[in-house]
């Protein structure tokens, strides 16, 4: 886990002023600052609108082939395979191991076009490979991951696989581009691709209603299935994940590093920082293996359904499957997603110089101050995905009642453990802020075995309750591992300022709580509480009713806060408005899980009028099983700001990446360091292994 540090003309502390700044100093700040927050809102923008076209995806899925449909859970299985592979088999590798590599050398004399060549052709081969050999086992790979298909189910599943797991080479592809660019301070266009990728699959699946019909007026099953719907839904899937990557290939170009095949890999350093990475890739293992049998158990309800259906059962209709729980997972992560995730990335900077200074006591300020905050935003969330669960429910439904409802109940569930999931996400941040990478691996192992132990059990119960079942287990999941996380975390800094919280907390769940009350005035008014209500009369009427009532909830909530005198709702909005260059607080920053992103480097990098980054950040998020969608989240490859260059016994490291793990052990600290720091720890572009063919341009 790589720190994220505030930019050079920042301390530890943001909105501070550094010790003996010059006037020179703060107006270089200053006459950065413009450009940064420029940059900031132009990947802000990109963030928000692939998400809302991810949104539209998702929609323009359920309208095409229904979200209660047997051949909806079987793409939805499909498609979400080759991320689960990836992040299973090379994620963690790509994280932990190749990208720290590819930063350390593009600070070489050659910008690293030597080393990374070298690295780019391992890697390809090696993902080529991978996904060569996966697909050629397509259908051992769906026996494995599903249960109770029927042969024609399952010959729909391999047909859809083999579209499908291709994805695998090109999502490893792109996040080595993305990297690649971050480490030569371009951000934007990693911020732009996935939107692409959304509109190609968006087009395909608008060209398969307009051909084949939507699925409320045209129903589509596996009887009437063809060759050419499949590749209108899943081909055009993975020519979307195609032209997410091909897209980045310009920029890649236009660096000029001279990139190119280059074949032996003595001396690249990737073993000994695959060592140092073993527990991270076992946390990401781990979780991966607990999620894909999980997802195994969810396939179960459609398998069911369709002989159901067959049977002329009119139960068939009520019975959820796993594109149900997919796009609840969806819903339910938003708020996480766009806030938790960019909060966690602000404070980890003081997690990380309180953990480097021994400082217990500003640490667990740290991690108050992140929960009480983050909670300003997660308790709202979550009871009003709660309260507006009906409406988002009938949105997404692909125009059929029946399937609003099941997606609304399954949404209930998952909801009121958004607070839990995201305090989790902030609870691991000190682990990480503290150089141990073995406590996650423990807390991932025991909710792994409570997620696999109770999956099993799940699988006996009535059919029409496995999905529900699987929510109500990913939400314990969420409760367990802020148990599981606060003992460890115990142990560590002695106390959790637990008073202080529960108290920010019981005060914002009584705005959330009277918010809620709105919230429910304004839907019985719009007939949300009604089965023939306006609510409830078509996807249009449901979107009306969200954009209405979800503005009077805020309302009757920031004025609630205000009433309770919540004052950590200045200290949320303080770095997300300073993301956009609007606040005084922290400076732009990015989310890397989540896809927000930052400014891209310091004013003191600054050269031209373009900020450059010493470094780049990779994904905080080592796949905690809190994270329960399979959707290919790209954010995840996204890169933050540079870190500030620190000097140790008269050598400059950068934080977190460079400097020896024994250099900065400290009374917090007693576990391994963290991962790809070890390797060729020599001047950049002296390898010996790498003689350097390219002679300087004079």
């Amino acid at each position: 886990m790589s720190a994220v540090n505030p930019p050079s003309d920042q301390p530890s502390q943001p909105g501070e002023t550094p010790p003996g700044a010059t006037p020179a100093s703060e107006a270089a700040s200053s006459a950065a600052q413009p450009g940064e927050a420029r940059s900031s809102a132009i990947m802000a923008a990109g963030t928000l609108v692939s998400r809302l076209l991810g949104f539209g995806k998702t929609w323009m899925l359920g309208a095409a082939l229904g979200l209660g449909s047997t051949v909806n859970d079987t793409f939805i299985n499909a498609n979400n395979l080759p991320n689960l592979i990836f992040l299973l088999v090379a994620g963690g590798v790509f994280n932990a191991v190749l990208v720290p590599q590819i930063i350390k050398a593009s600070k070489a004399p050659d910008r690293g076009a030597d080393y990374i060549s070298r690295l780019l052709t391992l890697a390809v081969l090696v993902l080529l490979s991978l996904t060569l050999l996966v697909t050629l086992f397509a259908p051992a790979v769906i026996e494995l991951t599903t249960q109770g298909y029927s042969p024609q189910q399952r010959a729909l599943a391999v047909a859809f696989a083999f579209w499908c797991l291709p994805q695998i080479f090109f999502y490893g592809l792109y996040a080595l581009l993305t990297q690649v660019l971050n480490a030569n301070g371009a951000f934007g266009p990693a911020m732009w691709a996935p939107i692409l990728n959304n509109i190609v699959a968006i087009a395909g699946l608008g060209m398969f209603i307009w051909i084949f019909g939507a699925n409320v007026v045209n129903p589509h099953s596996l009887d009437n299935w063809g060759d050419t719907q499949t590749f209108f839904v899943a081909g055009f899937s993975t020519l979307g994940v195609v032209s997410q990557t091909a897209i980045l290939l310009i920029p890649v170009l236009r660096l000029k590093l001279g990139l190119r095949p280059r074949f032996g890999w003595r001396g690249v350093g990737l073993g000994q920082a695959a060592k140092l990475s073993v527990w991270t890739l076992l946390t990401a293992a781990v979780g991966q293996l607990a999620f894909l049998y999980v997802m195994r158990i969810a396939t179960i309800p459609g398998a069911e359904r369709l002989r159901l259906q067959e049977a002329g059962d009119p139960a068939a209709a009520m019975l959820p499957g796993n594109a149900v729980l997919e796009v609840a997972s969806q819903l339910y992560l938003l708020p996480h997603s766009i806030i938790a995730l960019s909060l966690a990335t602000v404070l980890f900077n003081r997690m990380t110089h309180a953990s480097q200074e021994g400082n217990r006591a500003a640490l667990r300020e740290a991690l108050s101050q992140g929960l009480r905050t983050m909670a300003v935003a997660t308790v709202f969330g979550a009871l009003a995905l709660f309260a507006l669960a009906g409406p988002l429910g009938m949105f997404f439904s692909g125009g059929l009642r029946t399937d609003g409802v099941m997606l609304a109940q399954t949404l209930t569930i998952l909801a009121l453990s958004t607070p839990f999931m995201s305090a989790n996400f902030m609870m691991s941040r000190v682990f990480y802020a503290n150089e141990d990478a073995r406590t996650p691996f423990y807390i991932q192992l025991v909710l792994a075995l409570v997620n696999v132990v109770a999956a099993f059990f799940i699988q006996f119960l009535p059919i029409d309750q496995i999905i529900f079942a699987i929510a109500v287990l990913y939400t314990g999941g969420n409760i367990l591992s802020v148990i599981v996380s606060a003992i460890f975390l115990r142990r560590l800094l002695g106390h959790l300022d637990g008073p202080r919280i529960i108290n920010s907390y019981i005060r914002m769940g009584y705005a959330a709580l009277g918010s809620a009350i709105a919230g429910v005035g304004a839907l019985w008014l719009m007939g949300s509480y009604s089965p023939v209500g306006f609510a409830w009369s078509s996807r249009p009427a449901a979107l009306v009713t969200i954009v209405v009532v979800g503005p009077v909830m805020l309302a009757a909530y920031l004025l609630l806060l205000r009433l309770f005198r919540v004052t950590e709702l200045a200290d949320l909005l303080r770095p997300l408005l300073g993301r956009l260059g609007r606040g005084s607080g922290a400076a732009p920053s990015a989310a890397a899980n989540a896809g927000a992103s930052g400014a891209p480097g310091s004013a003191g990098a600054a050269s031209g009028g373009r900020t450059t980054p010493e470094r780049a950040t990779v994904s905080s998020d080592t796949g905690l099983i809190p994270r329960i969608s399979g959707e290919f989240d790209s954010a995840s490859f996204r890169a933050g700001p540079a870190p500030q260059p620190e000097e140790y016994d008269g050598v400059t490291y950068l934080p977190e990446e460079d400097t020896p793990g024994t250099a900065r052990r400290n009374v917090l600290r007693g576990e391994i360091p963290l991962p790809g720091r070890r390797t060729y720890q020599g001047t950049p572009g002296q390898n010996p292994h790498f003689p350097s063919r390219r002679r300087k341009k004079k």
